[in-house]
């Protein structure tokens, strides 16, 4: 089963293709390439939403289909959902 894909290989998060449960030991895909990812939800992750693959502090630039999406506000780890609680458009950041 896949949980989460990336578009781009230098994504730092992954898009949930499912709802995600804490504890869950994830299979993604790269889709640039099709290799297949390792990842564990620490946290609730749901449909469409971002799991993180790397951790972040504050300051870091989040990676999302090749693009920056964000700064990072509140430290993330890697496993955590990345979200508006913790991540901000560079414009409101």
């Amino acid at each position: 089963m896949i949980h989460f894909l990336i578009h781009d290989s230098a994504d730092t998060v992954g898009v949930a293709v499912v709802d995600i449960q804490a504890g869950t030991d994830c299979t993604g895909r790269d889709l640039s390439n099709n290799h297949p990812l390792q990842a564990r939800a620490e946290e609730y992750i749901p449909l469409g939403h971002k799991l993180a693959l790397k951790d972040f502090a504050p300051g870091d630039t989040v990676i999302k289909y090749g693009c920056e999406i964000g700064k990072v506000v509140q430290p993330i780890r890697a496993g955590q959902h990345v979200h508006t609680h913790n991540l901000k458009t560079k414009r409101w950041a």
